[in-house]
């Protein structure tokens, strides 16, 4: 992944937003072509700290052939994004940009035991279950044994050891505070809800940039009140 300085999360962050997307695509080479797939994951963590991305795929799905614990495989995982126009810059002579947030995980990948199988398919809902509180969790235990043996069997378990932890987190880092607000201010009026995320990453990432906009805001505020 190129990655300019600026715009590169340290190894820790990385991680972190990879895991709480929980989503992504995972792409491999078959000798003649890439082929990918998009799907939910969750990581964990070796005993050497080693970080694994466990997830599965359907047993015909043309990537389980290649886990072959040896070639190496590609996680991509992709955040909110955001078109940025040069008209919203305080600052002349800027061109058109796009804004996101991404993380790759490269590693291999081998099949996991039926053991390994049903503790990830447990792990993994309970994960995006988690979600959804306060309503009561789905388990694997709510299907019958028939049932859920079936679903095991279409599926296979897959672990990635990753080996490279890659992210960018491209939010205008690199810009003055008078063209970093202006650019978050503009995308916060957007309709569109990854503009809008956008926006807010940005708040976050630089809240002193914002200061003189919030004191704007609240004297304004202050005044509203006073007039009779």
């Amino acid at each position: 992944m190129y990655t300019p300085p600026p715009f590169k999360p340290d190894r820790a962050a990385s991680l972190a937003f990879a895991e709480a997307r929980g989503f992504g695509t995972v792409c491999a080479w078959d000798g003649n072509k890439p082929i990918a797939s998009l799907l939910p994951f969750y990581l964990t963590f070796a005993n050497d700290g080693t970080p694994l991305a466990a997830f599965h795929l359907a047993r015909h799905n043309p990537l389980v052939n290649l886990a072959d614990a040896t070639s190496s495989w590609l996680l991509a995982i992709s955040g909110a994004d955001a078109y940025v126009s040069p008209d919203w810059y305080v600052s002349p002579d800027q061109v058109p940009t796009w804004l996101y947030q991404a993380v790759h995980l490269t590693g291999t990948v081998r099949k996991l035991s039926d053991d390994e199988l049903a503790l990830q398919i447990d792990t993994l809902s309970a994960k995006f279950e988690n979600w959804l509180l306060p309503k009561p969790p789905w388990t694997s235990a709510k299907m019958t044994a028939g049932r859920l043996d079936a679903m095991k069997k279409a599926i296979v378990g897959l672990v990635m050891t990753v080996e490279e932890v890659e992210g960018s987190f491209k939010l205008n880092q690199h810009k003055s505070e008078t063209d970093y607000a202006a650019v978050a201010g503009s995308l916060a009026l957007q309709a569109d809800a990854g503009a809008q995320q956008v926006a807010q990453l940005m708040r976050d990432a630089r809240p002193n940039a914002f200061v003189n906009e919030e004191a704007f805001t609240n004297e304004t505020s202050r005044l509203e009140r006073n007039v009779p």
